[in-house]
């Protein structure tokens, strides 16, 4: 016993140490190892879930990614049909023009057409008159004015008909 230790005092303090510990370890250290074990599932789950997360928002980016490029698309499309069908109701419009612009020129055609006729018409009475009147003064005698009428519009008519030839 030169160090000062006693067998005896050394095997209780062994046995009140293992006592000590058997205790500490059903008491505590279990429930502290159980506890700890917990916070570590929750810990990897909540990882997990914020992978999941992360793959979700990855996801979702990817998705409104591509609706917002078929967005673009559309409205491209849509832009594009909008130019086709402005164009295209431009040239309907031109050629609506068109058409009414012929339908007023062979009206006004028509119309100089008519007018010509009737001034012709009126020079020939014109004429006929003219040349009754001056065949009257000549011959000195009055003939019959519808006579004369129908005589110079055969004349005429003969003349034209070997024009037109």
């Amino acid at each position: 016993m030169g160090l000062g230790l006693d067998l005896a005092t050394f095997v209780g303090q062994l046995v009140s140490f293992l006592i000590l510990l058997g205790l500490l370890t059903f008491v505590g250290y279990k429930p502290i190892r159980k506890m700890l074990d917990q916070r570590s599932e929750k810990i990897r789950e909540s990882m997990e879930q914020a992978e999941a997360t992360r793959q979700e928002y990855e996801n979702a980016k990817v998705a409104v990614q591509e609706q917002i490029k078929k967005g673009r698309e559309e409205g491209q499309a849509i832009i594009a049909q909008a130019t086709q069908t402005g164009n295209r109701l431009k040239e309907e419009a031109r050629e609506e023009a068109r058409k009414e612009a012929q339908v007023i020129v062979e009206r006004a055609r028509v119309e100089l057409q008519h007018e010509r006729d009737q001034i012709v018409d009126d020079l020939r009475r014109e004429f006929v008159d003219t040349a009754i009147l001056a065949a009257g003064k000549v011959i000195s005698e009055t003939l019959d004015k519808k006579k004369h009428r129908e005589l110079i519009e055969e004349v005429l008519q003969e003349s034209a008909t070997l024009r037109g030839k």
